[in-house]
C-alpha cells in the first residue's frame, strides 16, 4: 500500500526553524513555503489538535497557498472531529489543485465519521477517472462512516421500523464499496492501496453478498492482497470458495497460510481438517501453527485429540528444559497455551465416541500446563473447567491459596484466571445429569460469592484477607451465574476502593433492568467517580448505566457531569443526554484541558527532524523502536517522557496474543492501568504492518501508557489506532515474548 507520510514535506523546513529559535518559542523569521511548514504554523496546528479545538484560523489553513500546509491542516481537522468542518473538507476533496491534499481531505472526512460526509465520498468512488490515491482514501473513509451507521442501526434494535435516512446512507455506502472493489478486480493492474483499503472497508460495513467480490482477490499475485482478502473473509466468517482457501494453506507466504487457516476455522470447513492439522504440527512459522491450532479447536474434530496431545507433551518437555536453563518464561508458553485451549474445545467430541482414555489424557495435560504457568492462563482454566468441571472445582479450592513469595501482580493474574475458569461453569447445561451439574454450578457460585464477601461473615477477618480476590473478573464470573442477589452485590461494589471494580459493577448494572434502587446507587456513586484522578473508567461506566435508567432523576445526575474537567466525561454526558431526548448540550463540550504547554509542543515539533529510537530491554532480550514523530508527535513525546522517568521499568507484560500483538505499559498488570491521564489520538495514514507500534485504547482519545507491537499485518486496525513507531531490530524477541515477561528498562536515543 502506498503509505503517505509527512517526513519529506516537513523535515527541511522544521530543521531551519529549530535552528533559528530556542525551545521556548522566540520569533522565527522563516515562514511557510512550497515545501516546508514553519514552526509557528505547526505550533498552532499541534495545540489545536491537542485541545480538540477547531476555529477559523485553523480551517483557514485549508486555503493556504502551499499544499504542504493545506494537507497538514486537513489532517488536523479530521483529528479534531468537529462536524462543522465537513463543508471545508468536502470542498477541499472536490476542488483542491493538489491530489495529496485531496486524499488527506478524504482521510479527514473519514475521521470525523459523520453521515454528512458520505455523499462526497460516494461521488469520488463513482468516478473511475479520479486519481487512485484519492479513490483509495475515499473508500477507506466510506468504511469508517459506514461502520458508525452500522453500529447505530444495531443499537436501535427496531427491525420493523421504516428505514431511516442513516440506514439508506449505509446501504449506499455498502454498494459503493463493493462496486469499487469490483472495479479493481476487473483491472489488469489493480491499485494496491484501493484494494487493501477497500477490503478493510468491506469488513467494517459488512455488506451482504460480499463473498463473491472478496474471493476474486485470492487470485492476486500480491501476497499482501491475498492475506488481506483472507483476513476480511475470516472476520466476516465467509464460506465462499473453500477449495481455493485450502490450497492457500500451502502458499509460500506465512501470513497467507496463517490467514487461510483462520478462514477455515471461521467457516468451520471440516473438509480441510487434514491440511490444517499438518500446518498445526509442522509449519515452521509460529504464527501459522497458532492459527491452525485455533482452527482445529473450532472444527472440534475428535481426530485432532491424539496429535495435539502429542504436540502438547513435546511442548511441555521443551518448557521444562527451558526452565532448567533459567528462562523465567519459556518461549514455548504461547504455543502450549494454544494447544491446551484447542484440546478443551476438541474434548467434547471424544465423549460422543466414548474415547474416555483420550479425555483423561487431556485432563492430565491441562493439569500439567496449569502447574507450569502457575494457573495464570485463563484459556487453560476455561478449557479445564469446560471439560471436567467437578475435577476443576476440587483443584480450584487448593489453587486459590496464596503463595507468600508471589508478587501482587502475579497473584492478581492467577486469581483473574481462576475466576474466569469458575465463570465458565455457569454455562454448563444439565442435560444428562442435572443434579450433578447443578451441584457443581452451585459450588462454583458459592466460591465466587465468598471471594466477593457476599455472605454475612463478610465483616470477619477471614473475608478481609480475601480482599485481593475482589477484582473485575471475579465480579463478571459471579454475574454469569445470574444469582438472585446480583443487583445487591453490584450496588455494593459501586463503593469499592478500586476504580476498575467500580467501573465493572456499573457495566454489569447496565445489563440489569432499570430500577429505583439501581438509579439511587448509581447517583450516589457518580460524585466519587467524577473525582477519580487516575482513571475515568468508573465515571464513564456509571454515566452509561445512568443513561440506561432513562428517568428524569438519572438524567439530572448525568447533567452534573457536564461540569467535569475531563473532556471524555463531558462528551459522554452530552451524548447520553441527546440520546435520552433531554436536549443538545454540545455547547458545554468546550476544549480539552491538556497537560501540555508550549515547551512540550516545541519539543515534539523539533523531534520531527531527528532519528529517535528506544531500545526496550526485556527478560527475553532487547528490541528497538524507531519512532514516527512526524505522524504522531505528541504520542511519541508522551512515550519518551514516560520512558525517561523509568515508568516502564520492571513492568510485567500482561497481554500476548500470538499472531496478533504484544501489549505492555500497564502498571497494574491487568490491562486496566495507566499513567493517571489520557492523551489524544493521533490517527494517521501509517499502516499496521508487522512490527508496528501502536497506542492501546478503550475508546477514542483514551490512550495513556499502554502500547502494543503487532506480530503480523493487522489491516483492520489501520486508521483506528495511532501508529507511532516501528520495531526496526529485534522482532525475534517480540515473537518470543510471553505473558509474564518483564520490561527491565527503556533507553531512548535522539540524534
Amino acid at each position: 500500500m502506498q503509505t503517505v507520510t509527512l517526513r519529506k514535506t516537513l523535515c527541511s523546513g522544521l530543521l531551519v526553524a529549530a535552528l533559528a529559535a530556542n525551545a521556548f518559542g522566540q520569533t522565527v523569521a522563516r515562514e511557510d513555503s512550497a515545501t516546508t511548514i514553519s514552526r509557528r504554523t505547526m505550533l498552532r496546528i499541534l495545540r489545536a489538535e491537542d485541545e480538540r479545538r477547531s476555529d477559523a484560523t485553523l480551517s483557514a489553513l485549508l486555503s493556504a497557498p502551499y499544499p504542504v500546509v493545506r494537507k497538514r491542516a486537513a489532517l488536523a481537522l479530521g483529528r479534531i472531529g468537529d462536524e462543522r468542518d465537513l463543508p471545508a473538507l468536502i470542498t477541499g476533496l472536490k476542488t483542491d489543485r493538489d491530489n495529496d491534499v485531496r486524499q488527506m481531505c478524504a482521510f479527514a472526512i473519514g475521521e470525523i465519521e459523520s453521515p454528512a460526509g458520505a455523499e462526497a465520498l460516494i461521488a469520488v468512488l463513482a468516478n473511475a477517472s479520479q486519481p487512485a490515491v484519492i479513490r483509495a482514501r475515499a473508500i477507506e473513509a466510506s468504511g469508517k462512516v459506514g461502520a458508525v451507521l452500522l453500529s447505530n442501526a444495531a443499537s436501535s434494535g427496531n427491525q420493523t421500523a421504516p428505514p431511516k435516512v442513516e440506514d439508506k446512507t449505509l446501504a449506499e455506502i455498502r454498494l459503493a464499496i463493493l462496486e469499487a472493489l469490483r472495479f479493481e478486480s476487473k483491472r489488469a493492474t489493480p491499485d494496491r492501496a484501493s484494494v487493501r483499503l477497500g477490503l478493510t472497508a468491506a469488513l467494517r460495513v459488512r455488506p451482504e453478498a460480499a463473498g463473491p467480490v472478496i474471493v476474486k482477490f485470492l487470485n492476486s499475485s500480491d501476497p499482501r492482497i491475498v492475506a488481506d482478502a483472507l483476513n476480511t473473509m475470516a472476520r466476516l466468517r465467509l464460506k465462499d470458495d473453500n477449495d481455493q482457501v485450502r490450497q492457500l494453506l500451502n502458499h509460500s507466504d506465512a501470513i497467507v497460510r496463517a490467514n487461510a487457516a483462520r478462514v477455515i476455522g471461521a467457516a468451520e470447513d471440516k473438509g480441510a481438517f487434514d491440511s490444517v492439522l499438518a500446518r498445526a504440527l509442522t509449519d515452521n512459522d509460529l504464527r501459522v501453527r497458532v492459527s491452525a491450532i485455533r482452527a482445529l479447536g473450532t472444527l472440534k474434530d475428535a481426530r485432532a485429540a491424539e496429535p495435539l496431545l502429542a504436540r502438547g507433551s513435546k511442548l511441555i518437555s521443551d518448557f521444562r528444559a527451558e526452565g532448567r536453563r533459567k528462562i523465567a518464561t519459556p518461549t514455548t508458553q504461547n504455543e502450549l497455551i494454544e494447544v491446551a485451549a484447542a484440546l478443551g474445545r476438541v474434548a467434547p467430541a471424544l465423549r460422543e465416541l466414548a474415547q474416555r482414555p483420550s479425555e483423561k489424557a487431556i485432563v492430565k495435560l491441562l493439569i500439567d500446563v496449569r502447574a507450569l504457568v502457575n494457573n495464570s492462563a485463563p484459556e487453560v482454566e476455561i478449557a479445564f473447567a469446560r471439560l471436567a468441571p467437578a475435577d476443576y472445582l476440587t483443584m480450584h479450592f487448593h489453587d486459590q491459596t496464596f503463595n507468600p513469595g508471589e508478587t501482587a501482580i502475579a497473584r492478581a493474574r492467577r486469581v483473574s484466571s481462576l475466576a474466569q475458569g469458575l465463570g465458565e461453569i455457569a454455562a454448563l447445561k444439565p442435560e444428562k445429569d442435572p443434579s450433578r451439574v447443578n451441584d457443581v454450578r452451585s459450588m462454583a457460585e458459592v466460591s465466587l460469592a465468598s471471594w466477593l464477601c457476599v455472605f454475612p461473615e463478610s465483616r470477619t477477618q477471614k473475608c478481609l484477607e480475601t480482599l485481593l480476590l475482589r477484582q473485575p473478573e471475579t465480579l463478571r464470573a459471579y454475574a454469569a451465574f445470574k444469582p438472585n442477589n446480583l443487583a445487591d452485590v453490584l450496588r455494593a461494589q459501586l463503593r469499592a476502593s478500586d476504580v476498575i471494580l467500580r467501573a465493572t459493577a456499573a457495566d454489569l448494572l447496565n445489563d440489569q433492568p432499570p430500577s429505583d434502587a439501581n438509579t439511587q446507587a448509581l447517583i450516589a456513586a457518580l460524585p466519587r467517580a467524577l473525582r477519580d484522578r487516575e482513571l475515568n473508567d468508573a465515571a464513564l461506566s456509571v454515566l452509561d448505566a445512568l443513561g440506561k435508567q432513562k428517568s428524569a432523576t438519572a438524567n439530572g445526575a448525568i447533567k452534573t457531569a457536564l461540569d467535569s474537567e475531563d473532556h471524555l466525561v463531558r462528551r459522554r454526558a452530552v451524548a447520553l443526554l441527546k440520546t435520552n431526548g433531554v436536549g443538545d448540550f454540545a455547547s458545554r463540550l468546550g476544549t480539552v484541558k491538556t497537560r501540555n504547554t508550549q515547551p512540550d509542543y516545541l519539543r515534539a515539533i523539533a523531534r520531527i527532524v531527528k532519528t529517535v529510537t528506544a531500545t526496550v530491554v526485556t527478560s527475553k532480550g532487547s528490541f528497538t523502536i524507531e519512532f514516527l514523530p512526524e505522524a504522531a508527535p505528541l504520542t511519541v513525546d508522551n512515550y519518551i517522557q514516560l520512558a525517561r522517568r523509568g515508568y516502564f521499568n520492571g513492568q510485567t507484560i500482561p497481554r500476548v496474543v500470538p499472531n496478533f500483538v504484544v501489549q505492555a505499559g500497564d502498571p497494574r498488570g491487568d490491562q486496566n492501568g495507566g499513567p493517571g491521564y489520557q492523551i489524544r489520538c493521533e490517527v494517521n495514514e501509517a499502516p499496521f504492518e508487522r512490527g508496528a507500534v501502536g497506542m492501546a485504547l478503550s475508546g477514542k482519545d483514551t490512550g495513556g501508557s499502554q502500547w502494543f507491537v503487532t506480530h503480523s499485518p493487522q489491516p483492520h486496525l489501520d486508521g483506528g489506532y495511532t501508529v507511532f513507531g516501528r520495531v526496526v531490530r529485534g522482532m525475534d524477541v517480540i515473537d518470543n515474548i510471553a505473558r509474564g515477561d518483564t520490561i527491565r528498562r527503556v533507553i531512548v536515543n535522539e540524534k
